[in-house]
């Protein structure tokens, strides 16, 4: 089968080599999409980051090279004994943690912080390939008016929700979303699925500003207007109930700070590539607080495939698909020039 090798720092090989087969506990799944993000960015321009050049990860086994991809679905095409959750044919998608179960993290319910965490495409081979094998449980089946399509998107789409959630805001309260990328769509769409109607997406490129508009968001453009003093305006000074950083750069940091009302947070979502300086006077006066956020656990996915599932979610405009061949040229290189928003990869093209 085909499959984009990640070799280090530059090198990613689209190579044939053999199907997997599952073993006791494992699915075998032909992959139908799988979605370019961020951090496969970082991988290949910056990296190795998360993936291991020597030393094997120690729930996975595996390190440098690995098949990249960790945002899929696809099709049940094999099932290893003890599998009884899901069924050939069914199809499913992807959460794709490695946790040890045994950390403090994992025994309270939040496996998403385990001390040993690993990510299939990251620490194991991944979707960015015709077939991958998972552990059964990182199988979420999909409901059925849910497309594969959209299904490849329930990944980053639950890192939003996630982070929507901790924002602990309700139908009566009002956000900013800093970005307009796929994290900062990804919140606008959960934020309004927990029935806020009063957001602002802030976000200086225009052809990010106009994506997110023709969805029904409302923006705001940073270069041409004050944020924080048109949201004391608009608020009579209370500021607005939570802010979620997807944008990762100081003036947005800055920014939502200064327009978070009292004992507001900050929900921080983005990558940060280097240190920010960061204003903490603004968080002491007023007892604001940041809050990082990182992944999702299985209610994240149960929640963003039931909006999905409602006709919530709409990729037009921002989703599109190119061929596993295209991955570097027509892919990497688009995306961190920031000529496309998010690319699916097909994996048999």
């Amino acid at each position: 089968m085909r499959a984009a090798m990640y070799y280090g720092n530059s090198k990613i090989e689209i190579v044939n080599v053999p199907e997997p087969s599952p073993g006791a506990g494992e699915v075998k799944v032909k992959v139908h999409a799988n979605g370019i993000c961020g951090t496969d960015l970082h991988e290949y321009y910056d990296g190795p980051i998360f993936v291991s050049p020597r030393e094997p990860h120690p729930l996975t086994g595996r390190a440098m090279p690995v098949i990249l991809g960790h945002e899929f679905s696809g099709t049940v095409a094999e099932i290893g004994g003890d599998v009884t959750e899901v069924s050939v044919g069914d199809q499913v998608t992807i959460e794709p943690i490695y946790r040890c179960g045994e950390c403090r993290p994992c025994r309270t319910g939040h496996y998403n912080l385990c001390t040993s965490i690993g990510f299939h495409g990251l620490m194991a081979d991944g979707g960015m390939a015709e077939y991958t094998v998972v552990p059964v449980n990182q199988v979420h089946r999909l409901p059925e008016s849910v497309s594969l399509g959209l299904g490849a998107l329930v990944e980053p789409m639950s890192v939003a929700y996630h982070a929507a959630a901790l924002g602990g805001v309700g139908n009566q309260d009002s956000a900013l979303v800093y970005g307009a990328g796929p994290i900062g769509i990804g919140l606008w769409f959960a934020l309004r699925g927990m029935g806020l109607t009063e957001i602002d997406v802030v976000e200086p490129s225009p052809e990010r500003r106009a994506a997110i508009e023709r969805l029904g968001a409302r923006t705001l453009d940073p270069a041409a207007v004050d944020v924080p003093a048109l949201i004391a305006d608009r608020t009579n000074g209370d500021g607005v109930d939570a802010a979620f950083d997807a944008a990762g750069v100081a003036p947005a940091v800055e920014s939502a700070l200064a327009s978070i009302g009292e004992r507001r947070p900050l929900i921080s979502v983005a990558i940060y590539d280097c240190p920010l300086p960061t204003p903490l006077l603004s968080l002491v006066l007023r007892e604001r607080r940041i809050q990082g956020t990182i992944c999702y656990t299985a209610d994240d996915y149960r929640a963003v495939m039931a909006l999905m599932a409602q006709g919530h979610y709409d990729t037009t405009g921002w989703v599109d698909t190119i061929p596993l061949s295209d991955l570097i040229d027509g892919g990497f290189t688009e995306l961190r020039a920031g000529r496309r928003m998010k690319l699916l990869i097909d994996p048999t093209a």
